[in-house]
């Protein structure tokens, strides 16, 4: 595991971690050491806790409390992982009110939007400082409902991997025009038995992850470069702006262009990005 410790405050710690962990490798259990949220950036693993096995793809939010213990498998992705990691003091947590009862988020557009951004802004892409947008991510969590439903540990391993690889395939294809039938057919499944797994494994459906996905890309490409909105819209995969505009601003609430122009403001007064900027989508 090679960590790369990204900021540090008093109430906040920032740390990029690489896995190069793979099927060989022999699972064995952990401990968080403090409250913390993980956004997965890339690769995908297992995540065991509480007795709930939660798949982990691109999008996803792993959750920490101290001292819970916690189990993570690599069968179904060879080639590593990445995690943006969170570490928050407890009286930071207790401020917030977050309720820390999940295992891990599914991949939700609200929360992959402020992950994307998180991750530019740690690549020194955005004018944001990183704890700015960690406390943005903690608001949002202190807001999220209890159990979003995934992390079904009755299903056998070579469906998850099956419905894993085919995560990953949606997500680099996202600018295609995909369909159920041809996602499924992909993953060697029917489309009635591919949903159903996909939902019950990822936490969202084929086409949720599709959508999703594209507005992780868009909020990368908002904050990292000057491309216009509409070029930006028909390259991740939105055959229509307005469709673009409205689906980025449910998720973010905020347009693509405030989005971006908040991601480069250029003093901190301008830079709220934070509680009642970003909204839960409908």
């Amino acid at each position: 595991m090679l960590a790369t410790k990204l900021t540090q405050t008093p109430h906040l710690s920032a740390t990029l971690y690489r896995c190069e962990a793979g099927p060989e490798a022999t699972p064995y259990a952990e401990a968080h050491d403090s409250f913390s949220f993980a956004y997965v950036r890339k690769g995908s693993f297992g995540y065991i806790n509480r007795g709930r096995h939660f798949d982990m793809v691109p999008g996803s939010f792993l959750i920490g409390r101290p001292g819970e213990e916690y189990t993570c498998t690599h069968d179904h992705h060879d080639g590593g992982d990445e995690c943006l990691c969170f570490r928050l003091a407890p009286a930071l947590v207790d401020e917030a009110g977050a309720g820390w009862q999940h295992g891990a988020l599914a991949p939700r557009a609200d929360f992959m939007v402020l992950g994307e951004l998180a991750d530019a802004t740690a690549a020194g892409k955005t004018d944001l400082a990183l704890e700015e947008v960690g406390l943005a991510i903690l608001g949002k969590m202190s807001a999220a409902g209890r159990d979003d439903g995934h992390g079904d540990d009755r299903i056998r391993p070579q469906d998850r991997k099956r419905i894993v690889d085919a995560a990953h395939w949606i997500d680099a294809h996202a600018h295609e025009d995909i369909d159920l039938a041809k996602a499924g057919r992909e993953s060697g499944l029917s489309a009635f038995h591919f949903l159903r797994l996909f939902a019950r494994i990822v936490g969202a459906t084929p086409h949720q992850y599709l959508i999703r996905a594209r507005l992780r890309r868009a909020a990368r490409l908002l904050a990292e470069s000057e491309q216009p909105v509409t070029n930006i819209a028909y390259d991740i995969g939105f055959g229509d702006l307005s469709n673009f505009v409205r689906t980025f601003g449910r998720a973010a609430g905020i347009s693509p262009r405030e989005f971006r122009r908040r991601a480069h403001a250029a003093g901190a007064g301008q830079r709220k990005i934070l509680q009642d900027r970003i909204r839960t989508p409908r």
